[in-house]
């Protein structure tokens, strides 16, 4: 039974390998003319902030020169429990500093949640609420592209995300190599296939109707990939924007890096114990590939989680002569097993030539499946600690302005 067991884990596992692999072809095209509109919408720019001192000041800078009429947008940075100069910051550069205190429920999630309900009382209304980490930088016509998806139709935004620091370290360059990844192979064929795209925790728009509507409401650890699954299941589709770009800062260290990963995956055990049955269930009755999809998406860390466990069995077993008998997936069709772990790996390169990405991010292929495999006990302490709610900062230190940072990549 325990041999039947491995082998159904097995196919289940390369089956969505599969799958995942198979929307990858739908990635190669990018669509292009689309609809624009003159300025008309107007936006909240918010700011999450909790001890940001260093960073803040460069994205502030970078937000107020926006290509946009700066009468159709205000900027507000949620000064979140800080103990630092970040309040301070804020107002010298002539923003709003929106300082709140509360050590009882910490975290973005909570900090937006409260933003949105201080935002509401106020006495001018916004037709959107976009959403920014205090480390990133965004290209300038970021706001014009939100006004034509607005228009449009579109209710939910992600814009595409890149790495502001890929040649600092290992790490930074690793994350940015799956940047690359998820924007050509990930989003992109979701969107040329009109299935539901996923928020990334920044440079996120939202119809601000919506967002009074069904509230903020997510509170967990990954509250973008929440409020994802919950749209999808009220039937509400996300899309995703190519051309407005927002750079996000990456841990320096391994350290940094694992804590903040493990945050992450906490989080997305979290939501996918809360999502996958409902969603996969609507999908079914309703015919909805979208929630399908959707569902699927969401198990994605038990999908990481079985697949190491599965990796280091297959190590094992190599070594062991006792487990001969077993049946592994890569024994009884090595072609097809085979043919998915190369190819997925084979996309990351491919996905970084499409992308222009800087040709000194390339040397970090050689240390990328170290990286991908350091998540494995990670995802592994998360399974077992799902259950904390505890949010931990990561530290930004990274100050480096747009025009300073094509120059490196340049």
């Amino acid at each position: 039974m325990l041999d039947n067991i491995m082998l159904t884990f097995q196919v289940g596992l390369a089956l969505v390998g599969a799958y995942q692999l198979f929307l990858t072809f739908f990635g190669w095209y990018r669509p292009r003319n689309k609809k624009k509109f003159a300025p008309q919408k107007s936006f909240a720019v918010l700011v999450a902030a909790h001890n940001e001192e260093q960073v803040v000041g460069a994205l502030i800078e970078n937000l107020k020169s926006l290509d946009y009429p700066k009468e159709l947008y205000d900027i507000f940075v949620i000064c979140d429990n800080c103990t630092d100069r970040t309040a301070e910051i804020t107002r010298s550069h002539g923003v709003y500093a929106m300082e709140r205190h509360n050590p009882n429920l910490r975290g973005k999630g909570y900090a937006i949640e409260w933003m949105l309900k201080e935002l509401w009382k106020r006495e001018r209304q916004y037709d959107a609420v976009v959403m920014f980490d205090a480390d990133n930088l965004t290209s300038p016509d970021y706001l014009i592209h939100m006004n034509n998806d607005l228009c449009s139709g579109s209710r939910v935004i992600q814009a595409y995300l890149d790495s502001k620091n890929p040649n600092d370290s290992w790490i930074t360059g690793s994350y940015a190599i799956s940047y690359y990844f998820a924007n050509r192979f990930w989003q992109m064929p979701r969107t040329n296939l009109g299935l539901a795209n996923y928020l990334g925790g920044t440079g996120m728009c939202f119809e601000a109707s919506l967002l009074k509507q069904i509230g903020w409401g997510a509170t967990s650890l990954v509250e973008d990939l929440e409020f994802s699954m919950r749209c999808i299941k009220m039937g509400i589709r996300p899309t995703y924007n190519y051309e407005a770009i927002v750079y996000d800062e990456k841990p320096l260290t391994f350290k940094a890096s694992a804590k903040q990963r493990l945050r992450w995956m906490q989080g997305h055990f979290d939501v996918a114990k809360r999502y996958f049955f409902p969603l996969l269930w609507q999908g079914i009755k309703e015919g909805s590939w979208t929630k399908i999809d959707a569902a699927i998406y969401s198990a994605n860390v038990y999908n990481f989680f079985f697949g190491a466990i599965i990796s280091v069995l297959l190590w094992i077993k190599a070594i062991t002569p006792g487990w001969a008998d077993t049946p592994m997936l890569a024994d009884i069709n090595p072609v097809f097993f085979n043919t998915i772990s190369i190819a997925i790996y084979v996309l990351l390169p491919i996905s970084m030539f499409i992308e222009k990405a800087p040709w000194k991010v390339y040397k970090y292929l050689i240390l990328y499946p170290i990286f991908m495999i350091s998540w494995w006990p990670i995802t592994f302490y998360a399974f077992f600690t799902q259950n904390n709610k505890q949010w931990s900062h990561t530290e930004h230190t990274r100050v480096i302005r747009l025009d300073e940072m094509k120059k490196q990549a340049s």
